[in-house]
C-alpha cells in the first residue's frame, strides 16, 4: 500500500507549512489527484487518518480534486479528454496518444491555524 508513504509525505508538507507560518494546527488539505496518479483515494483517506495521529494534523481532511486524463493527439495536435482509457482520438481517430494530464499528486493549498 503505496498510500501510506504517500500520506506520511503529505503530511510532512503539512507540517513543513505550519513551522514555516509559525501556526498550530493544520484543519485540511487541498490536493490535486490525477486518474491515471496510481493512488486510491479511499486508501489514501484511510492512511491520512492513521499517519495524523497525535500530530498537529489530527483531525483533519484531506479534500481531493480529481483531474480527468487528458490525451494530446500526436497526429492532429488537438487536446482531449480522455473517456474509459480509450486513448483514441475523437477527432481523426489517430492511436498516437501522448498523455498530458491525469497523472497528477500535488498539495495544491491548506487551511491552518
Amino acid at each position: 500500500m503505496h498510500e501510506m508513504s504517500i500520506a506520511e509525505g503529505i503530511l510532512d508538507i503539512a507540517l513543513d507549512t505550519l513551522r514555516q507560518h509559525e501556526a498550530k494546527v493544520v484543519h485540511s488539505v487541498q490536493l490535486d489527484l490525477g486518474l491515471m496518479s496510481g493512488v486510491e483515494p479511499d486508501a489514501l483517506l484511510f492512511c491520512w487518518d492513521a499517519v495524523t495521529k497525535n500530530t498537529p494534523a489530527e483531525g483533519s481532511r484531506i479534500e481531493i480534486n480529481t483531474i480527468p486524463i487528458e490525451g494530446r493527439c500526436l497526429d492532429c495536435d488537438r487536446h482531449f479528454h480522455v473517456a474509459d482509457y480509450k486513448f483514441i482520438c475523437p477527432y481523426c481517430d489517430s492511436h498516437f496518444v501522448q498523455t498530458v494530464g491525469g497523472r497528477e499528486l500535488q498539495v495544491t493549498s491548506m487551511d491552518i491555524d
